[in-house]
């Protein structure tokens, strides 16, 4: 493809996105080929390996970026010829110009710094989820992504599902009637309480991992084996604990099908005696948050109970013997009967009891299935259209996980939320915890 052919395609992709089609144009695939998305990746291994082989094949990679060059040896051997970077500022500095997206697959803490790295060069995104790691940067995000006017997707790929489809389908079909309470829940526990003692042990990071760049804009602390490789999402510096790892998939499906928006106000109890104070580095063995989101439209209130690690949902009555309600996923409660569904996108969605399920009438299908997460995206570049969990979508779900877990430095409050205004009206102290500390110099967001 010749170079003016190319920045032809690329403007065109760029054009017209937040929503609406601006640009008329014939999609990629009509020049003889199509030509293939350029994509540069920061992160590349753990989590990253698996985003990357899920668009491998369907782009050309400029660039890989990874701090730990041990945890991106595998993607590393799969693609020889793939430049490497540590710094991803580095090497969007140094392939930029030959870039059309950007896949971000880092902690927590560094996805906001990242991301909008990338879309104020102008660069598409997707995003692993939460969006962010706290509500100004989710807000900063989705703000940047409209003004660049760039196709954007949150990792959570049960949104593509056909499931959380069915769902929906269901829901606007009353097959439950109208809907008042959601008990969400996942077993695990992201919590690190028993250790905190060891945070003290002096330890020198390994050989193969840059611990300066992997803090990136957090402010610095010595380097802990408790962060990594894979349990920093136990601590709040760099993760969002349970609800931040699993909200943005068990809660998708109803924040999707009933409009929810913003809630009105969240309360969270915690459990195992952990102190706000004492333990603010990390999470509670477990915790119950209940969001109160107000009526809408003609959609009534609604009341979402989030459960995680020690804390279950109340068995439905409807539910037989021998069944057993989802570890992770939602019993979704109506006046006129009851849904459960597993984690994933709503997977395996069901009327309870059983009987009531043989009984529904399931209705047509009426929202368009879509191939995949990762195709949606690519495609939504192409077709200079948004993705299905474009940052529109994706910043405001990731605003539920971000104030259950500010509730829980609050137990047993009812902190009243503003949405327009982002802000908690009652409880001055939690607007604290809206915003990341300072960034290190050179990090800014």
């Amino acid at each position: 493809m010749t170079s003016t052919t190319r920045r032809a395609f690329l403007t065109a992709s760029s054009a017209g996105l937040a929503g609406i089609l601006l640009a008329r144009r014939a999609p990629a695939a009509a020049e003889p080929g199509g030509p293939k998305l350029r994509v540069a990746c920061i992160g590349a291994g753990g989590r990253a390996s698996a985003n990357i082989g899920g668009i491998a094949g369907a782009v050309e990679f400029t660039a890989f970026a990874d701090v730990d060059e041990k945890r991106a040896a595998g993607t590393y051997k799969k693609f020889p010829g793939v430049k490497r970077f540590r710094d991803y500022r580095t090497m969007l500095e140094a392939v930029g110009r030959d870039t059309d997206a950007v896949v971000v697959s880092t902690p927590d803490h560094t996805h906001a710094a990242a991301a909008l790295a990338a879309i104020r060069l102008g660069k598409h995104v997707f995003c692993e989820k939460p969006l962010a790691h706290s509500v100004a940067e989710v807000r900063a995000l989705v703000k940047a992504a409209r003004e660049h006017k760039v196709a954007t997707q949150l990792g959570n790929q049960g949104h593509s599902s056909t499931s959380i489809r069915t769902f929906r389908e269901w829901i606007e079909d009353g097959a439950i009637g109208s809907v008042h309470t959601v008990h969400a829940c996942c077993r695990k526990s992201h919590s690190r309480i028993r250790d905190l003692p060891k945070l003290a042990e002096k330890v020198e990071p390994p050989a193969n991992l840059d611990w300066d760049l992997w803090l990136g804009p957090a402010p610095f602390r010595p380097y802990s084996p408790l962060y990594l490789p894979s349990s920093w999402r136990d601590w709040r510096p760099f993760g969002t604990g349970t609800i931040g790892d699993w909200t943005c998939h068990v809660i998708d499906p109803v924040f999707w099908a009933l409009d929810l928006g913003a809630p009105a106000a969240v309360t969270a109890k915690v459990t195992d005696g952990c102190d706000p104070k004492a333990h603010a580095d990390t999470f509670p063995f477990g915790s119950q948050i209940e969001f109160e989101f107000p009526a809408k439209g003609a959609r009534k209130a609604v009341k979402v109970i989030w459960y995680d690690g020690s804390q279950k949902p109340p068995r439905p009555a409807e539910l037989e013997a021998g069944r057993n309600p989802p570890d992770t996923g939602a019993i979704v409660v109506g006046d006129k009967g009851t849904i459960t569904y597993g984690s994933h996108g709503a997977g395996s969605v069901r009327i309870i009891p059983e009987a009531k399920m043989q009984a529904y009438k399931r209705p047509a299908e009426s929202i368009p299935r879509v191939r995949g997460h990762y195709e949606d995206w690519l495609s939504a570049i192409r077709e200079s259209r948004q993705a299905g969990s474009n940052f529109d979508y994706g910043g405001p779900l990731t605003e539920i996980a971000l104030l259950g877990a500010i509730a829980q430095r609050f137990p047993a409050t009812r902190l009243e939320w503003d949405g327009p205004a982002g802000r908690f009206t009652n409880i001055p102290a939690a607007n604290a915890l809206l915003a990341p500390p300072s960034p290190r110099p050179g990090w800014g967001v």
